[in-house]
């Protein structure tokens, strides 16, 4: 369990890269969404002892970040840019982290590690160099350098991006397996990634929370406001004032486009049901909290 209390990070610029963050995470997956720069690398490298905050606290199984050794016992991390050295194989990799994580006994050390490779889908690369592994490969290196040790959370920033999208789903699935008796942290700005795994979430913009709840709450922030409207291209260029989600060819030589608009934008716009990403953008596009 993680508690997070009024959370603030200032930088020497004096701009505040996360302020008043109040948050309550339970065992299971939690998504933390949010566009870039909005904040979620800092909270996430808070949490794993990298950052100190400038204001408030967090415990993690009660233990405060004011004693980082113990916070780190406890955590497994996969940073955004994961940096690993590519003439190993994934095998002297992983036996290298296990000595830096203080797993001193080399047959346990083997057996956990085998164990990870397997469960990562890996064991037949166990001996191949990292510098011949693909994107998503590498991703599950990552996640299995992050599990040594056996840490009761799990923090993951970003990890699919760039991954081609089987890839991608793969990945969320095995997040979602590590999830069943552990805390797993999903930092994303791809809503997809949050949809398919995560029961709770909490959305980031500027530097604050802007929503912490379910994603049914999120989709339903964007209830009544996403609409399906027919233009031609003359109309579609005066569409500015609108928030546009996406927009297609239609049959008849038009534009079939779906926005979000507080009411209806064009006589006869058609009322549609929001998506997940309806609502993401419902909330960070029109700057309402809450």
């Amino acid at each position: 369990m993680i508690e997070i209390r009024d959370l603030g990070k200032k930088y020497k610029t004096n701009e505040w890269a996360l302020q008043g963050i109040e948050l309550h995470i339970e065992h299971g997956m939690f998504g933390l969404l949010g566009p870039n720069g909005a904040g979620k690398t800092t909270l996430i490298r808070i949490l794993a002892t990298l950052l100190k905050p400038t204001t408030g606290g967090v415990k993690i199984n009660d233990v405060s970040l004011q004693r980082p050794e113990e916070i780190r016992k406890v955590i497994g991390y996969l940073p955004q840019i994961f940096q690993i050295y590519p003439q190993l194989t994934a095998l002297e990799f992983l036996d290298y982290v296990g000595v830096m994580k203080g797993i001193t006994d080399s047959k346990q050390r083997r057996r956990e590690i085998d164990t990870l490779l397997a469960k990562v889908n890996l064991t037949e690369k166990a001996k191949k160099k990292v510098k011949t592994f693909s994107g998503g490969m590498k991703q599950r290196l990552g996640i299995a350098q992050a599990l040594l040790g056996d840490p009761q959370v799990l923090i993951v920033d970003e990890p699919t991006a760039g991954l081609d999208p089987e890839e991608r789903v793969r990945f969320r699935n095995l997040l979602a397996q590590f999830s069943v008796n552990r805390t797993v942290i999903l930092s994303t700005h791809i809503v997809a990634d949050i949809e398919s795994s995560c029961n709770q979430l909490a959305v980031l913009t500027r530097g604050k929370l802007a929503l912490s709840g379910t994603l049914q709450q999120l989709q339903a922030f964007a209830e009544n406001h996403v609409w399906e409207i027919e233009v031609s291209d003359q109309q579609f260029a005066g569409l500015s004032h609108l928030q546009i989600v996406s927009s297609r060819r239609s049959a008849t030589g038009g534009l079939t486009c779906k926005v979000i608009a507080q009411e209806q934008p064009v006589q006869g716009a058609i009322a549609l049901k929001p998506t997940l990403e309806d609502g993401y953008l419902a909330l960070i596009g029109g700057g309402r909290r809450a």
